[in-house]
């Protein structure tokens, strides 16, 4: 388990989520089932969330990954072996696994409205050896594409519910609109919308038809190589065009 050494998790100890961006001022045990175990006296901190009514034909780990990752640095994922429209996501720290559940509980994903709630696992463990996981479970605890991990990290500033829009960053001079909506459209996305920041290029926003091609969007885009040295960055949008 990780340090909770990070002065966002200082303000969980007494239930106030306020001073943490994102949170919308809520307290805790407010917003979601089983959220009063992170507080509960004896109990540790709860980072492992279950995952489920998931569309076991198109989620991976990776896509698992990608999406609560927008909300926190995810360290397991394990889709159940015998449940497969089920899976343990685990975050580094309590108030990221706090962000996960009310940002995406009941989101439409893949055709389906997820349920994000607290596990009463402490930890996701990986599999024993001559265990059946058919690659069900994967650790990316030393994942080069953690939004947080640097104490005070500017991700922290730009955390926003799911939307229709999309906020690109890293992208190079050499790349410009056409490139940028040919990459989405040879994925199978519509581009509604899409305009460069005016005072960096480097970054731009997007607009897809629907919320749901938007969540799609972000798992199969983020972390897209746009160039040699640039991969695309994907985060959900508090603007729109």
């Amino acid at each position: 388990m990780h340090s909770l050494a990070s002065p966002l998790t200082a303000p969980y100890a007494s239930g106030v989520a306020s001073a943490i961006p994102g949170l919308g001022g809520f307290a805790l045990g407010q917003t979601a089932p089983g959220l009063r175990s992170l507080t509960a006296p004896g109990l540790p901190l709860a980072t492992v969330l279950l995952v489920s009514n998931l569309n076991e034909e198109m989620v991976t780990p990776d896509a698992l990954f990608t999406l609560f990752g927008v909300y926190g640095d995810v360290q397991r994922v394990k889709i159940l072996y015998n449940k497969k429209d089920s899976a343990l996501v685990q975050l580094a720290e309590p108030h990221q696994a706090h962000l996960a559940i009310t940002h995406m509980d009941k989101l439409r994903v893949f055709g389906k409205n997820i349920r994000v709630m607290l596990s009463k696992h402490q930890s996701v463990q990986m599999p024993k050896e001559g265990q059946p996981d058919a690659g069900l479970t994967k650790d990316y605890s030393q994942s080069p594409l953690h939004r947080f991990k640097k104490p005070g990290s500017k991700n922290y500033q730009n955390i926003y519910p799911p939307s229709s829009t999309l906020h690109l960053s890293n992208i190079p001079a050499t790349v410009n609109e056409e490139d940028i909506k040919d990459a989405f459209t040879k994925n199978g996305f519509v581009v509604k919308a899409f305009k460069f920041f005016p005072k960096d290029r480097k970054m731009a926003l997007i607009q897809l038809p629907s919320m749901d091609e938007a969540v799609v969007a972000l798992i199969k885009m983020h972390n897209y190589q746009l160039s040699e040295s640039n991969h695309l960055r994907v985060s959900f949008s508090k603007s729109s065009i």
